[in-house]
């Protein structure tokens, strides 16, 4: 697959360092990839400027805030029209325990990746929201018993 962003083997250090640890000083981030600080941050802007990296966000420990149950769900709409793709996508949106929606292929429309407070949060949001949405054929739903990995979103095969 070819590569859609023109980056050197630096910028590749730099986006696996700052996937790793977002909060480091621009100094501890050149130190790290071998340059001195003023280059590595016009690097670390450019990548910003070119939409590589989307932005920076803290990680919190959600059973520790007290949302313990993570589920994913699988949803399939009536209609695939796009219209209504959209108008689903859009709805997810508005789920506050819809953390993550990807449309897909296959035998359904949507995965929902869903954090609530306990599994009767879950359960009321999965029967009295999501298959009362309009155009919500099928809803099937997966209760996750442990995360086995949990590394950053892009993987790093490149120099």
């Amino acid at each position: 697959m070819p590569l859609k962003a023109d980056l050197d083997a630096i910028d590749w250090k730099i986006l696996r360092e700052l996937q790793a640890d977002g909060r480091m000083t621009n100094v501890e981030l050149s130190n790290r990839v071998g340059i001195s600080a003023p280059p590595c941050l016009r690097r670390v802007k450019r990548l910003e400027e070119a939409g590589i990296i989307r932005g920076y966000r803290a990680l919190l420990n959600a059973p520790a805030l007290g949302l313990d149950v993570v589920a994913f769900c699988l949803v399939g709409l009536h209609h695939q029209a796009d219209a209504e793709l959209r108008t689903f996508a859009e709805r997810t949106r508005g789920w506050p325990i819809v953390r993550d929606a990807w449309m897909v292929s296959g035998e359904s429309d949507f995965l929902l990746h869903c954090v609530a407070s306990d599994l009767g949060a879950f359960q009321t949001f999965v029967i009295e929201e999501l298959t009362s949405t309009p155009n919500v054929d099928t809803v099937r739903t997966a209760l996750t018993i442990r995360r086995v990995k949990d590394e950053g979103l892009v993987s790093f095969e490149r120099p």
